[in-house]
């Protein structure tokens, strides 16, 4: 439908998002649910994670990790 020139990959399982940790308990208007927290992780040439950013604002993370690395 966008000609987009990339694959988009999905995690129907939430194999990925539970491992990451990011499969959690929301809360919305007294409503709990679950669903994904938005983290950013920076993960170096080895695979390993060296750094967690937490309750991640979409619109600036790109930004705030390109002053970061």
């Amino acid at each position: 439908n966008h000609n987009l020139q990339i694959l988009l990959l999905s995690d129907e399982s939430l194999d990925t998002v539970k491992a990451y940790d990011v499969w959690q308990e929301k809360s919305n208007y007294g409503k709990k649910y679950m669903g994904i927290v938005r983290t950013t992780y920076i993960i170096n040439e080895e695979g390993i994670i060296t750094h967690a950013f937490e309750k991640v604002n979409a619109a600036k993370n790109a930004e705030e990790m390109l002053k970061f690395i």
